[in-house]
């Protein structure tokens, strides 16, 4: 065996045991999966891919009230997960995300574009080249009337027409 150089990767000698490092960091992500699992509605939890002690474990720690009770009954999901397969319970708990987040994105690229229409003239020409079937004329008077509402007093900065203008935008890029 060559002497061991110290910028090469842990990952080069597959004989090697992992380290104590490796070990707790692989038994803080299964912790976080348990965490993510708990979270799970009862339908999905019913349709995971997992043993079904797993499964009670963590049906009991839903039932489970104090403090102490929860924090050992996840120590006992974290112990019965080292012997699953945390990949399909990975992509369960990421499917559940997953409508979320594109509802966020949604919500935050309508209201980027709400504050480029009210910001720039130029936003609304581009706005009306990906979205022609928008009614211009409703459009370009929220916009108006949200441009006066930003110039009055700091408490009505953000008024009607704002989020008129932002719920006619998110219909929009449903």
């Amino acid at each position: 065996m060559s002497p061991r150089d110290p910028f090469e990767s842990e990952h080069v000698f597959p004989d090697e045991k992992p380290s104590k490092t490796q070990l707790k960091k692989q038994s803080h992500e299964l912790q976080d999966l348990g965490e993510a699992l708990v979270e799970l509605p009862a339908d999905r939890l019913a349709a995971l891919p997992a043993e079904e002690s797993l499964i009670e474990a963590i049906r009991e720690y839903k039932r489970t009230r104090t403090h102490e009770g929860r924090r050992r009954q996840m120590q006992y999901i974290g112990k019965l997960m080292r012997h699953t397969d945390p990949a399909p319970l990975r992509e369960a708990v990421a499917a559940l995300r997953l409508p979320r987040a594109h509802e966020t994105l949604a919500l935050h690229q309508a209201e980027l574009w709400r504050d480029q229409l009210i910001a720039d003239d130029e936003a609304l020409t581009r706005w009306m080249a990906e979205h022609p079937d928008t009614d211009t004329q409703q459009l370009r008077s929220l916009i108006r009337a949200a441009r006066k509402e930003a110039v009055g007093s700091p408490e009505q900065r953000h008024g009607r027409s704002y989020r008129e203008l932002f719920q006619l935008i998110k219909q929009a890029l449903k």
